[in-house]
């Protein structure tokens, strides 16, 4: 049986929470087990870019975390489940701050190739920390946003950056624009409800293929995409010109956009395939980046330069304006 989580993010009681049960209660008509959290309620704190995580993880301390507060129970309840749903307000075409603040809280926390490299420094050195072995797994995901105009541009891709750190297979990814009132709409809430079912289903059929990277595509259950890989629809166009026309914003695939039929068209060279941003062979060229900057970051704080420039930056005479709670 699988266990699926939905995490609502909007108001107590609203779209959101609705729509999230619904999904909920298909799910658990088609077998699974599931539970409900309204994260709003949750003590989850924004990321301060410190980079305790990212490098603790490659210098062998562990999974960490600077931040004191209930995001590691959180992630206690997401790394149990076979299945997450996120259900997000849509804000200014967007994900809402509060699922911008998961994203960033995920990085390199739940970065499945990041917590692999310091599992295998652990196996390899008995002084150096292992991590939760849960963090090596990898589980479904699904998302439902809900705007109350046409402005839902961008809900689609950011959903799919907080689904990129674990590399997590996405089932399904939906957008609803004008939608303030869905609770009475029956087609959209059908269309919520089917979202949990695929979600359910999907999550006990992967437990068995888990290990097989190109599985991951034979799950997704939304709309066809653009990119032929990820099926996402945005795509960042690089100024230089070069063989690079266009780039999918999900996976980093380069390729070429073109027009056919009066439809857009991308496509790319197919052995890049595996350096796709949610492809484990892409999250471990991305984690060997982030191994060695580090590396130099620290080694730049030994040098003259960086102690010149700290002890300059300290003697600008700039007010700073405190938050009320913090003056005398």
């Amino acid at each position: 049986m699988a266990k699926i989580l939905g995490v609502s993010l909007g108001t107590r009681n609203g779209s959101n929470d609705a729509m999230c049960k619904e999904a909920l209660i298909a799910a658990q008509e088609a077998g699974a087990e599931v539970s409900f959290v309204h994260l709003m309620d949750w003590d989850i704190q924004h990321c301060t870019g410190c980079v305790a995580c990212s490098r603790s993880l490659v210098m062998g301390k562990g999974n960490v975390c600077t931040r004191k507060d209930e995001f590691d129970d959180f992630r206690d309840l997401v790394l149990d489940a076979d299945g997450i749903l996120f259900v997000d307000p849509i804000f200014e075409c967007g994900a809402s701050g509060l699922a911008h603040t998961i994203m960033d809280r995920f990085g390199p926390r739940l970065d499945r190739a990041m917590n692999m490299v310091a599992h295998q420094i652990a196996e390899h050195d008995p002084n150096a920390k292992d991590v939760d072995p849960r963090l090596l797994d990898t589980r479904c995901i699904s998302f439902i946003g809900i705007g109350g105009s046409d402005w839902a541009t961008a809900i689609e891709y950011d959903n799919s950056i907080l689904a990129l750190s674990g590399g997590w297979p996405i089932i399904n990814n939906e957008k609803f624009a004008w939608s303030k009132n869905i609770i009475m709409e029956d087609e959209k809430v059908e269309r919520c409800r089917e979202v949990g079912r695929n979600l359910a289903l999907a999550a006990e059929e992967f437990k068995s293929h888990k290990d097989d990277e190109s599985y991951k595509k034979k799950l997704w259950k939304g709309d066809k995409g653009v990119c032929p890989h990820c099926h996402g629809k945005n795509f960042y166009f690089p100024e230089q010109p070069s063989d690079v026309q266009a780039i999918c914003m999900t996976c980093g695939l380069e390729g070429t956009l073109d027009i056919v039929d009066g439809k857009p068209v991308f496509s790319f060279p197919a052995e890049n395939e595996g350096h796709a941003h949610d492809m484990l062979q892409g999250k471990f060229g991305h984690a060997d980046d982030i191994k060695e900057n580090e590396g130099k970051a620290i080694a730049n704080r030994s040098t003259e330069k960086y102690k010149a420039s700290a002890e300059r930056i300290k003697s600008f005479n700039i007010p700073e304006i405190l938050p009320p709670h913090k003056r005398g």
